[in-house]
């Protein structure tokens, strides 16, 4: 992130000695980015972090693929996903099933009640988006609480667990990058700092607030890393609890951002989608469509015009409100639509003509644009509408 934090207990000079009140010393860990050529933060533990006394596989969630051929719009309903009565068995981690995926991004739902195990992605960073309940996301940097609305941004190789509040199950839609997520570069100052023109600011991103301590001996932390291969799991057996971090400072660490609290920008006539954008990843950005006044030129249509978006597959999961133009075509609350480069596409039938003279929208969706085209995941044969491709014909 671009400003800097300070949590807990830090020396008052980096690299230098650093004691408990017992004397004895405390071990410093580096964490950064790029070759540590970029954003990072120092970590001060009580105990080696590198000390492991055991390493096994982790069969991590489904990743395979399959091409999206013949090439289609495609409809899934997330909720069809995880029925009522089985959210008790599941957590957002290994609960995770794939929607869609390419080498830059990959795509999940999760549902669930339990607590995840300890869990690191070394793959890059993640973004979750919490559709629905609450919950606290302990993490090595500290605890952060998550309500629905919420995107929690999580950098890579960040020890972390998803402990959900009540019964109510916490729906995640989950987006793992092969890099790093960030705020839009057009949004920032030449130093860092978000822009009067930016749609949200430093104001709106909430990180921990204090260290979580935790104490125990061989711990397990599952990791999702990189082979030859592809992506694989590993089960690291850690001598010491990986929380037990007096304090730390820098510019790396996990925030949240809420959906409610970004700024649309609105015009006389319809605005293009990166107006919208909230993040941006390696190949792909984060598009938000929220509650809004709509376009106010008199001759005005509304519901966005037909397009090809022609480097692009766009994905868009509806989390509330109602999405206008979508009317007829069977898409709600809980549904993603994936519409590939190369297919043009825009309101179901009689959307334009109802649009005309409407003046606000109570919408609210998450768009990824990917510019490198998705293929489908396990999860996306499992509840896909197969009738979605020929709405636009009926």
């Amino acid at each position: 992130m671009a400003h800097y934090r300070r949590v807990g207990d830090v020396p008052p000079k980096r690299h230098t000695q650093h004691r408990d009140p017992s004397g004895a010393l405390y071990y410093e860990e580096l964490m950064g980015e790029e070759g540590f050529s970029s954003d990072a933060s120092l970590l001060y533990h009580r105990a080696l972090p590198a000390a492991i006394t055991d390493a096994r596989v982790w069969e991590a969630p489904d990743a395979r693929t399959v091409p999206n051929h013949p090439l289609k719009p495609r409809h899934l309903r997330l909720h069809d996903l995880f029925p009522e009565g089985t959210h008790a068995r599941t957590d957002v981690v290994t609960g995770r099933r794939l929607l869609l995926g390419n080498a830059d991004v990959r795509l999940s739902y999760a549902a669930g009640t339990a607590p995840s195990p300890l869990y690191r992605n070394a793959t890059g960073d993640e973004v979750v988006y919490v559709e629905s309940g609450t919950a606290t996301v302990e993490t090595v940097f500290g605890a952060l609480p998550a309500e629905q609305g919420d995107y929690v941004v999580l950098p890579a190789s960040t020890t972390h667990r998803w402990v959900p509040a009540g019964d109510r199950p916490l729906r995640a839609y989950v987006i793992e990058a092969s890099g790093h997520v960030t705020p839009p570069k057009r949004y920032l100052s030449r130093y860092g700092q978000f822009l009067e023109s930016a749609p949200y600011c430093e104001r709106d991103l909430h990180g921990p607030n204090a260290v979580v301590q935790r104490e125990g001996a061989d711990v397990e932390v599952l990791v999702k890393h990189r082979t030859s291969a592809g992506i694989a799991g590993t089960r690291l057996t850690y001598a010491a609890h990986p929380f037990d971090v007096v304090g730390w400072d820098g510019c790396l660490y996990p925030y949240t951002f809420n959906i409610r609290d970004f700024e649309p920008l609105t015009g006389r006539v319809h605005q293009p989608p990166p107006v919208h954008q909230v993040f941006e990843g390696p190949n792909f950005v984060v598009c938000n469509f929220v509650p809004r006044k709509v376009d106010y030129h008199p001759l005005a249509i509304p519901v966005p015009y037909y397009h090809s978006n022609v480097d692009s597959d766009e994905v868009m999961v509806y989390v509330g409100g109602d999405y206008e133009a979508r009317k007829g075509s069977g898409i709600a609350q809980g549904s993603l639509s994936l519409h590939p480069g190369g297919h043009p596409h825009g309101p179901q039938p009689g959307a334009y003509e109802r649009g005309i003279g409407v003046e606000f929208f109570d919408e609210l969706a998450v768009m990824v644009d990917t510019f490198r085209p998705l293929e489908l995941g396990e999860a996306a044969t499992a509840c896909e509408d197969p009738s979605y491709a020929w709405s636009w014909s009926r």
